[in-house]
């Protein structure tokens, strides 16, 4: 079964310049590219949810093939009903790898149709992750290289 459409899912607190690297690539294959941002409230994420998406629709903007949607649920459930069976991953070290085999394995198990799609990021974007990004922020540090501005300036106004 061909799809025309990927959805991307996370929590993008806050989105980082890895992420949109992702976004970037991925809708050189992929006609549609759906950001779904999840609420997840167990994470107990540093932005709301209308922050985050917020932030990843200025980022994305460029992107015309991207859309922004916050999620909550199931991710099998959230992917149908933006017409797909597909998701997009990525893989940062190994480390990552064994977690997103299991998650693969898992959604797969609830839906056989269901696939995973991993993409690497560009070398010099492999170490940045958003727990990173906020701790850095949070100590005071520069994560200007790590995050468009837009980021950068709601970080600074959000732990300052």
């Amino acid at each position: 079964m061909l799809t025309h459409t990927v959805v991307y899912p996370g929590t993008f607190d806050p989105i980082t310049n890895g992420h949109i690297d992702l976004v970037e690539r991925a809708a050189k294959l992929f006609e549609r590219v759906v950001v779904a941002i999840a609420t997840s409230e167990k994470k107990a994420p540093l932005f709301d949810l209308e922050q985050r998406t917020d932030m990843a629709r200025a980022c994305l903007a460029h992107i015309p093939a991207a859309e922004v949607l916050p999620f909550d649920g199931l991710l099998i459930d959230f992917v149908t009903a933006q017409g797909s069976h597909c998701v997009l991953r990525g893989l940062r070290a190994v480390a990552d790898f064994e977690y997103e085999f299991q998650l693969a394995n898992m959604n797969r198990a609830m839906n056989p149709e269901f696939e995973s799609v991993f993409l690497t990021p560009s070398a010099e974007l492999s170490y940045i992750s958003s727990s990173l990004v906020r701790e850095i922020a949070g100590l005071g540090g520069d994560v200007a290289g790590f995050v468009p501005p837009n980021v950068a300036a709601a970080l600074e106004k959000r732990l300052t």
